[in-house]
């Protein structure tokens, strides 16, 4: 009996020996599959991102127009760049573009969401149709059909006419064609419309039954109840919408049949960045354009992610 109590002890501690000692093989084949199957990811992030941000970079400080290698010119680049009236009218344009365009999109997109939370017969429907213009509206034939919408002589145009209004098509128009973007932009309102929808299901309903019996209206519970437990959603939106808004081309150099016009009207500021690069082969210019559109874009998300203190309510905040 003493020998087989004293021989388990040895048994257990041969087992963990033994584990131990293929436990880092064991471990080191498992990284290796997890990283054998990541390897198509890493490349892609290596040769299709990483590399062309750091190559950009480089570029940014040189004079390099494609043919030639480049040479360097230190901050040249931005120097001219804060000096050309035309990169200067790129950035009145975007931020035109993005202070217009943005909001509206969002207050239509809350506003639907809003009806659609409602329990109404053909709900899936509804949803499934508002949220379709998100899918296709970005792309170019989208593009087309929206300048030939907007074109003199058209659907608009003879809209505007047949109500009283003289205007003409917007996308011949400088002081329209603007309106024309934006137009397309708020129709595509689905993508936030969904991601508000999933915020206002998860309101608590007794708050507003609580807030109805305290004789609160409409307008009040969406104020104090609503608008306070959506607002990491809205937030989330409006960053998100914000940064889409910067990045804005093809509407515009589609709608613009690819002049970015009339008299530089949608000159947004990737599409003169496209013009430098690949019509101008100005390539060193056009990455330093690309970096100040990057540190614009940061400091807006660091602006937003600092306001977000004042004014958006996360449920660990109230413990």
């Amino acid at each position: 009996m003493t020998l087989v109590k004293d021989s388990v002890p040895a048994t257990r501690g041969a087992r963990r020996a033994a584990t131990a000692r293929t436990g880092r093989p064991g471990r080191r084949r498992e990284n290796l599959a997890g990283y054998l199957f990541m390897s198509p990811w890493i490349a892609g992030f290596l040769l299709l991102t990483a590399g062309p941000m750091i190559a950009s970079l480089y570029f940014a400080f040189t004079d390099y127009n494609l043919f030639t290698s480049p040479k360097w010119v230190g901050l040249d680049n931005f120097t001219k760049m804060f000096d050309d009236p035309r990169w200067q009218k790129s950035v009145e344009v975007t931020a035109k573009y993005v202070v217009i365009g943005t909001p509206l999109k969002l207050l239509l997109a809350l506003g639907v969401a809003l009806l659609l939370a409602q329990s109404r017969r053909g709900q899936a429907f509804y949803r499934a149709a508002f949220y379709a213009p998100s899918l296709i509206g970005a792309s170019v034939s989208v593009g087309f059909v929206w300048r030939s919408l907007f074109s003199d002589g058209a659907v608009v145009d003879r809209t505007q006419t047949f109500l009283g209004f003289h205007v003409g098509g917007w996308v011949g128009n400088a002081d329209w064609v603007m309106y024309s973007l934006v137009a397309l932009t708020v129709w595509q309102f689905g993508a936030p419309m969904v991601i508000f929808l999933a915020g206002l299901k998860q309101v608590p309903r007794e708050l507003y039954e609580a807030a109805e019996m305290d004789g609160a209206g409409p307008f009040r519970r969406f104020w104090n109840i609503t608008l306070p437990m959506i607002s990491p959603v809205l937030f989330f939106n409006v960053l998100l919408e914000t940064i889409h808004s910067f990045q804005i081309f093809g509407s515009a150099y589609v709608v613009s049949n690819t002049a970015c016009g009339p008299a530089d009207a949608t000159l947004v500021y990737t599409c003169y960045l496209y013009q430098q690069g690949f019509k101008n082969a100005q390539m060193g210019f056009a990455s330093a354009m690309a970096w100040m559109l990057l540190l614009a874009v940061a400091l807006v998300t660091a602006v937003l992610f600092w306001s977000q203190k004042k004014w958006v309510h996360y449920e660990e905040d109230a413990r």
